[in-house]
């Protein structure tokens, strides 16, 4: 984190980040308890729901031009003149207030968000432009993090003014906006520091020569071509209706669960409502900084899967909670594995996208996500109209949930049990990695080192995030328990009859430029002293586009899942694991052995 934000301009992005979100909500939160305040039941339903699509609808219709200016032109302009823009549409939102119309207010909920549609794909990438590739998913974590912080923060400072001022001779819209005009006056100061900071974010990307045509625009042409980009890659589109289904259920509750505190938890401050709700913007912080660190070497796909299992669960829980305590705890625990779905989500998406075509895929997730929001919307609207009860539409949503986790339990199974294993050993051992710089990011790569604990495989891989091939015993790959994940897991099985067999297959994902991994020793030490070097892997044949990295691991031995006879288990047992320089494909066994065993001397 510390290393993200030394970089030039990660401060000044993170404090624009902070407004936009801060500012957009803001207009909303005085609309929205407006409508608390004058009515009730269904109508305040319908109204609730009406208010956020309005807001989503911009990022529907902008889909094909906000891609395009981000593409076209550098991300910082683009943000700087939409934080302009948005200095303008406060000020009217002042004027509305001052003047008591609140449908002029209303409506401008939806120019506000059509400033942020063209905003937000310039916005988001321009975090690859400025941490990197190597640090996304901490960039990621940063920027939904301080994204959640001004979500919270706005609720709460923007509902406290508003209740603070609000008043019981203050019966109609009219009044209570005229009552509320300071909230105007705060926005647009708000807004014009957003732009003055934005005007000093550091350019990385330069004009792209690229036309738009607007009667294409009209006619549909550059929605189908785009949407054939967002498409092309089925990873990426996966993920995009990962993150349209949680934003989604997120905004049916957000929407319901005025009327249900009003009606079954007997609430009618605006404080506790918007306060509960603000909760999961807490949960959502430290969801999003877990989510990073756990992300650090890679993107850990594995935790949106843990995400949805238990946002389904706190969904199904909350119709029956009859305390705003109990609830309130609820919603945190749902901000904070909403974290686990949105970092490595987001990170995926922005990771795997080429930089030439990243404002399109970016401003088409937002296309996605807010048809289906808006779709959503629509039928708690529909919902509300037949005055449904609102417990119905939570039970709805933890079935859409339960759907989430399936879809991504599927893709993701095995990187839903990585993530298990991942979270349990980091939680039991302080685990720490050095040289991570030899290994190469794309050349193929045979990893050979000592074997000290049951659990070496794992400290290996979480470093890595490209899947590394392991060699090992036939039986064991065999085993009708484990076969299913070792097979996905692309192991090697090797037995003495059929070592020539594993040492072709080894070769063959060489050639491919994959990572092998191989334990010398033959089996895991039962003493804790290197056993000699067998030179089996002598035999792979050489002509890969490659090299040989040495590895050692040293804390494995005298843990539970090592073979020390006086084993016992020690909380936060630091283990390191080496990476080597790189050697000759040629090095022998011996010479292989002298250099790991020099290392842990060292």
């Amino acid at each position: 984190m510390k290393k993200v934000f030394a970089i030039s301009g990660m401060l000044n992005y993170t404090l624009v980040v902070f407004l936009n979100a801060f500012t957009d909500l803001g207009h909303k939160i005085v609309i929205q308890n407006t409508i608390f305040k004058v009515y009730d039941g269904s109508t305040q339903v319908a109204l609730t729901a009406i208010v956020n699509s309005l807001i989503l609808l911009p990022f529907i219709l902008t889909f094909s031009p906000a891609g395009f200016l981000s593409d076209r032109f550098p991300k910082n302009k683009i943000m700087t003149y939409s934080a302009g823009v948005a200095v303008i549409i406060t000020a009217l939102i002042t004027l509305s207030y001052y003047n008591g119309w609140f449908k002029f207010a209303f409506f401008m909920t939806f120019l506000l968000a059509l400033q942020s549609a063209i905003y937000a794909p310039s916005k988001y990438g321009y975090i690859k432009e400025l941490v990197g590739a190597k640090n996304i998913s901490v960039g990621n974590g940063v920027v939904q993090a301080t994204t959640t912080v001004a979500i919270l923060g706005g609720i709460i400072f923007y509902t406290v003014l508003f209740e603070n001022h609000y008043n019981e001779t203050m019966r109609t819209e009219s009044d209570i906006l005229k009552g509320m005009v300071f909230l105007g006056v705060l926005l647009c100061l708000s807004s014009i520091v957003e732009f003055f900071l934005a005007s000093r974010l550091p350019q990385k990307s330069l004009h792209v020569d690229k036309k738009f045509e607007f009667k294409k625009y009209i006619k549909g042409f550059y929605l189908l071509k785009n949407l054939k980009i967002i498409r092309h890659r089925d990873d990426i589109f996966g993920a995009i209706l990962v993150l349209s289904l949680f934003w989604s259920v997120s905004q049916v509750l957000l929407a319901i669960f005025g009327e249900y505190a009003k009606a079954n938890l007997h609430v009618t401050n605006t404080i506790y409502v918007q306060g509960v709700m603000a909760l999961a913007g807490i949960g959502i912080v430290f969801g999003s900084i877990v989510a990073s660190s756990l992300s650090k070497y890679h993107i850990n796909l594995g935790l949106s899967v843990i995400g949805s299992f238990f946002i389904a669960t706190i969904i199904f829980m909350i119709p029956f909670s009859t305390s705003l305590l109990t609830i309130s705890f609820l919603f945190i625990c749902f901000g904070f594995f909403a974290g686990f779905i949105l970092v490595p989500m987001n990170s995926y998406i922005q990771f795997e996208t080429k930089s030439s075509r990243l404002g399109v895929v970016l401003a088409g997730n937002n296309f996605v996500q807010n048809i289906f929001m808006f779709s959503f919307l629509v039928a708690t609207t529909l919902f509300a109209y037949f005055k449904i009860d609102t417990k119905i539409l939570f039970f709805l949503m933890g079935f859409v949930g339960v759907l989430l986790f399936l879809l991504q339990f599927k893709k993701y199974y095995l990187e839903f049990l990585w993530s298990l294993v991942e979270i349990v050993l980091k939680t039991m051992y302080n685990i720490e990695y050095r040289g991570l710089q030899n290994l190469p990011q794309t050349k193929a790569v045979l990893l050979l080192g000592n074997h000290t604990s049951w659990i070496d495989w794992a400290l290996l891989q979480f470093a890595i995030s490209r899947k590394i091939n392991f060699m090992m015993d036939r039986e064991i790959y065999h085993n009708k328990k484990f076969h299913p994940f070792l097979k996905k897991g692309e192991a090697i099985p090797v037995s003495p009859k059929g070592a020539k067999d594993a040492l072709n297959e080894a070769y063959n994902r060489l050639k491919n430029g994959k990572i092998v991994a191989l334990f010398p020793e033959g089996g895991i030490t039962r003493d804790g002293k290197m056993a000699k070097f067998n030179r089996g892997y002598e035999l792979i044949k050489k002509d890969y586009d490659g090299v040989i990295v040495p590895f050692y691991i040293d804390g494995a031995w005298g843990t539970i899942f090592s073979r020390d006879k006086n084993r016992k288990f020690k909380l936060r047992k630091k283990i390191i694991v080496s990476f080597l320089k790189p050697e000759s494909k040629d090095i022998k066994a011996d010479e292989l052995q002298n250099i790991v065993k020099g290392a842990i001397c060292s």
